[in-house]
């Protein structure tokens, strides 16, 4: 009866906001929570990404991470305010949309789903640097399984295909069913943390300040605050999604006061996860200087502390990262499109505002992202280079739209819009209170001195073989090609509409 109690005070709580509810509200908090964790996916991303940030800044690279930790956290405790304010699916077009009008929540809305799209085919490509790994059947394209070989890169597009597929089918079987795919996967990865962050600690061979280790910053070509620059962007790369919280709040029972705190404690909890997974690895590799930190990175590190069977019982636990982190992207995507699509302002909009009357989940919009997503991976297969570029600008994509919605958030606190909305709202929701205004700053200068760092034309970046210096400038190139694309759509609705 509680519940019930509950979903009708959500609802009508929604209804004062100009929506009649259609998803069903099925998640609890730790739903809500894994939304975000799942994003995140330190599991997935660090066994990925260790090898980049440590090969340009060496032990070193682990004070990027507390750095950008602390920066998502000042624009997370900013969400966190808009979630308890605005309790909507499409969270970062509908917060933007709010506190900065039409334009700026459209453009908020446009990169975060072109960016979901490509970050939800770069999570699914992953598999293939786990798979092949647990057993050789997995390479169903044969030869060679590395992705930087052709029939590497042909299979990662086989297996990232499949997994897509396969979470677009959980996607529009319901929110229910996917909350407990997403529960028990996240369940598994934190598990699998705690597991590696034991194993490694108790195979340490040095003590905890080999992350005062400076050697490769100062001997670095790109000088050290260049090299400590770059070795950022592996931090910077990993800590995006936690917001996936505020993009469920419609399917989220009390969403004012379950999104703020999941969001926060979503990047919280990864960001504590994360360093000691970095900090443990580098105590316990066999080698800093061999060079196979660099090029291998943690994989190598947990090969030679776990052994082949506890090594393969860690790739099984990564796989299932991998795939509710797909899974949790594709998600997160298709409720932005939807929010978008309910207010008319995209192609097709009747089409993917369905909702299916039984499931009550936003099927077309899942069916959508995940078709795109097999588009964008198709591309790896003639040119993974291209490919990995993609999957950098799109990162970039994320922390402009984030920017769109704190930017407009911190103009409002200035002319004092922010205080007379917070009047107005039930009481004992999260809110900054005094700390808004000097926060809200911060959150701004963070965004903007990342957007600049991470779109910076290195060729250690992205033209590391140095075969086409274009790719140098392909970060501000495929963000005016976003935004011109964007322009063009949005003119062609208003000129149907108006018509």
């Amino acid at each position: 009866m509680t519940i019930s109690t509950s979903t009708t005070t959500d609802d009508a709580d929604l209804t004062a906001l100009g929506y009649e509810p259609s998803l069903h509200r099925k998640l609890g908090r730790y739903a809500s929570f894994a939304a975000g964790f799942s994003f995140v996916s330190i599991l997935t991303t660090i066994f990925q990404l260790f090898a980049f940030g440590y090969s340009f800044a060496g032990p070193a690279f682990f004070w990027t991470w507390p750095i950008v930790l602390v920066g998502q956290l000042l624009v997370a405790l900013n969400f966190a305010e808009l979630a308890a304010r605005y309790p909507l699916s499409g969270a970062v077009y509908q917060w933007a949309r709010r506190v900065g009008g039409e334009t700026v929540g459209w453009f908020a809305g446009w990169f975060m789903a072109v960016a979901q799209v490509v970050t939800a085919a770069a999570a699914a490509i992953a598999l293939q640097v786990v798979l092949p790994q647990l057993w050789s059947g997995f390479q169903v394209v044969g030869g060679d399984p590395a992705l930087n070989t052709v029939t590497g890169a042909a299979n990662a597009v086989v297996l990232g295909a499949i997994l897509l597929v396969a979470t677009t089918v959980i996607n529009v079987m319901g929110v229910r069913l996917m909350s407990h795919v997403n529960s028990i996967g996240v369940t598994c990865e934190i598990v699998g943390v705690i597991a590696v962050v034991l194993a490694l600690i108790t195979a340490a061979q040095r003590g905890p300040d080999v992350v005062m280790d400076t050697t490769v910053l100062q001997g670095s070509d790109l000088g050290a605050v260049g090299a400590f620059l770059v070795s950022g962007l592996m931090a910077a790369y990993v800590m995006v999604g936690f917001n996936s919280a505020g993009e469920l709040s419609e399917e989220t029972r009390d969403p004012r006061r379950t999104a703020p705190r999941t969001i926060i404690s979503a990047l919280v909890i990864s960001g504590i996860g994360g360093a000691l997974m970095i900090i443990t690895a580098l105590m316990a590799a066999p080698s800093l200087d061999d060079g196979r930190l660099a090029t291998e990175g943690l994989p190598y590190v947990l090969t030679a502390v776990l052994g082949t069977f506890w090594g393969k019982v860690l790739l099984v636990d990564v796989a299932i990262a991998i795939f509710v982190c797909t899974l949790a992207i594709q998600t997160a995507g298709s409720r932005l499109v939807f929010s978008m699509a309910r207010d008319g302002k995209l192609p097709a909009s009747a089409l993917l505002s369905t909702v299916h009357p039984r499931r009550g989940t936003p099927m077309w919009p899942s069916i959508v992202i995940g078709a795109l997503a097999v588009g964008v991976l198709a591309i790896n297969v003639g040119n993974a280079a291209l490919f990995t570029t993609l999957t950098s600008v799109c990162i970039v994509m994320v922390y402009i739209a984030y920017l769109l919605v704190t930017v407009p958030q911190l103009v409002n606190r200035l002319r004092g819009d922010w205080d007379r909305v917070g009047q107005t709202m039930p009481s004992g929701l999260f809110s900054l209170g005094r700390w808004g205004l000097p926060v809200n700053v911060l959150a701004v200068l963070y965004g903007a001195v990342m957007v600049i760092n991470l779109a910076w034309p290195r060729p250690e970046v992205y033209d590391p073989a140095g075969e086409n210096g274009i790719l140098l400038y392909s970060a501000p190139l495929m963000v005016t090609i976003v935004l011109l694309l964007g322009l063009w759509i949005r003119r062609s609705i208003a000129a149907r509409a108006s018509s």
